[in-house]
């Protein structure tokens, strides 16, 4: 009789451990698929080649862990029945034994399962998870540009990277998706030690001050660069903005200028010419005296390639409403725009000095962007894109078709493209006037003169150009 029930007794439990051992075997299956696909979780965000893939770097959904751990739970009630039975019988004591190996087993999966992801919500005070010796070098521009395997050691670059699922699980929000998947730059993989640099900050504290680190990442490719949770940081002495009726011709006040990664600690040294050579820029030397307005007064043609925003706008009477100003600027174009009724976005990096700041404390709008970037207006939507001294004859002819191409996407028909003093060698001006040539745009205005602040063998050249309408 007591044969007959212990016989019983382990049916039950057999019947038991291989439902379990079945889920057991699915949620496997399923961790496996997982861990080899590059399908649903784009892998070569974290490294650059799939054949070398860290365990370490994968996200899984957090119901695989809470399944497993359900199994555990299950299986540690057949073991402590197991305990609990008769002793005596050999059979229930090897049986005993079994499922102990599967449940180290068990064990051994949600550990490793737990090593390829982090699904626990972030506390208060969590810092992100990157190895925090700041003494490790930065890649050198000839790293920065290798395809060699590199992949980021930030777990808060892994948190912001990971697709977001909407609140109500499984249903698809005003924009068409489930889920959002936040946006980071392709070549960020290149640049693997300054973004998980940049990803290195305690949460809900002060960002560190680290802009310059910013800025070579998204001049190198590495952009959008990804969010971070931290607060931003303002200079000490802030005080208000000069009210819009005075900012725009104005001089900032030093105070509202964080200055700790420029050469220049104040404004006046932007300006006097004692220095000159310790400013920290060179593009747009004048910049930063707001005095110099530029593009009033009608010039030599014979010896300027300089229009006015007179004779441009007057190229279609009260058309011009909104537009881009791609240079090194701060915004002395825009105001002069914004004079006249004209809104202009001016796009510009903080080359040395503090651009985008004096265009925001003038009142006007300073898109913080790369020549490497896509402009971020719909397509057809301004009526002028203007560019001075800045693409010129350092560029290449694909990375100026690329521009250029984008710059042509955003303008409206019949909108107008201003290229303002673009220079380059006298050989090589037929190749670009050939690019610019080629987008079918009408000449309104087109201008070439000598270059003659250095060895004259440089050309300016300036056009403004409509775009047709293409159907």
């Amino acid at each position: 009789m007591q044969k007959h029930n212990t016989s019983r007794s382990l049916k039950c439990l057999s019947r038991s451990l291989l439902a379990i051992l079945c889920v057991a075997l699915i949620i496997s299956l399923f961790a496996i698929i997982i861990l080899s696909s590059s399908i649903s979780y784009p892998l070569y965000i974290f490294t650059t080649r799939t054949t070398n893939i860290s365990p370490g770097l994968i996200r899984l959904p957090y119901s695989i862990h809470s399944q497993v751990s359900n199994l555990q739970a299950q299986l540690g009630v057949l073991l402590e029945q197991l305990h609990n039975g008769s002793s005596d019988s050999n059979t229930i004591a090897k049986f005993s034994d079994q499922v102990l190996r599967i449940a180290l087993s068990l064990d051994k999966l949600a550990d490793s399962l737990s090593s390829v992801s982090c699904n626990d919500p972030a506390s208060d005070n969590e810092i992100s998870k990157v190895d925090e010796d700041f003494s490790e070098p930065e890649e050198s521009e000839d790293q920065e540009g290798s395809m060699g395997v590199k992949v980021f050691n930030s777990g808060e670059l892994h948190n912001y990277t990971s697709p977001k699922p909407n609140r109500q699980s499984g249903k698809k929000i005003f924009l068409g998706v489930d889920a959002i998947s936040p946006s980071v730059g392709l070549a960020c993989t290149h640049m693997a030690a300054n973004i998980d640099r940049f990803m290195n900050y305690k949460m809900y504290a002060m960002c560190p001050d680290d802009w310059d680190l910013a800025q070579k990442l998204i001049a190198s490719g590495c952009d959008p660069l990804p969010r971070r949770r931290c607060l931003s940081r303002a200079p000490p002495k802030y005080t208000k903005p000069l009210p819009v009726n005075s900012s725009l011709w104005t001089q900032p006040s030093d105070s509202n200028i964080l200055w700790s990664h420029y050469k220049c600690k104040r404004y006046s040294c932007l300006l006097s010419n004692e220095t000159v050579d310790r400013r920290g820029f060179f593009k747009c030397a004048d910049c930063f005296n707001l005095s110099k307005r530029g593009w009033q007064i009608p010039t030599n043609e014979s010896i300027s390639a300089e229009f006015t925003i007179d004779e441009v706008l007057g190229l279609k009477p009260g058309e011009i409403r909104v537009g881009l100003d791609f240079s090194p600027t701060t915004g002395t174009f825009a105001a002069l725009m914004r004079e006249r009724n004209v809104t202009i976005a001016s796009a510009t990096l903080n080359l040395g000095a503090p651009f985008s700041e004096v265009i925001a404390l003038r009142g006007l709008l300073p898109l913080y962007l790369s020549i490497g970037s896509r402009l971020p207006f719909f397509d057809n939507t301004l009526d002028i894109v203007h560019s001075t001294l800045f693409l010129d004859g350092w560029i290449g002819m694909e990375l100026l078709q690329f521009a250029l191409f984008d710059w042509d996407r955003v303008l409206r028909p019949k909108g107008l493209l201003w290229v303002d003093r673009f220079f380059c060698k006298k050989e090589d001006m037929r190749l670009y006037l050939n690019e610019f040539s080629r987008l079918g745009y009408r000449k309104l205005l087109w201008r070439i003169v000598p270059k003659t602040d250095k060895l004259g063998d440089e050309l300016f050249f300036s056009a403004v150009l409509e775009k047709p309408i293409r159907r």
